[in-house]
């Protein structure tokens, strides 16, 4: 028996993060870190569509509908429920979100 999936989407916003990671590896001259680094975030992600309420609420919001599971050093925002869940951010473990984001999220 096959598990109940959810569809998984990608912001555009999460998508730029993504690329900001690779670039900011590779001008540290380790590219290979950066890939690394996204390769595990995007197998965090595929993750969800089993288990889409497996993150953590964002404890600087208390918002239900936004998640996030770490992965440290980052953190993979979403939103969700039982049928998609959509990145909407990666960020640095240490970056807060700001009220107002989480409002357009």
């Amino acid at each position: 028996m096959s598990e109940a999936r959810c569809r998984i989407d990608v912001a555009q916003s999460a998508r730029d993060d993504l690329r900001h990671i690779l670039d900011w590896y590779a001008s540290q001259e380790e590219p290979h870190v950066g890939k690394r680094m996204v390769l595990e975030i995007v197998e965090r992600v595929r993750q969800l569509a089993i288990s889409p309420d497996s993150g953590r609420v964002m404890p600087e919001l208390e918002t239900p509908w936004l998640r996030e599971p770490e992965h440290p050093p980052f953190r993979i925002v979403y939103r969700g429920d039982k049928a998609v869940v959509t990145v909407v951010r990666v960020w640095r473990c240490e970056r807060l979100m700001d009220q107002s984001l989480a409002r357009n999220a």
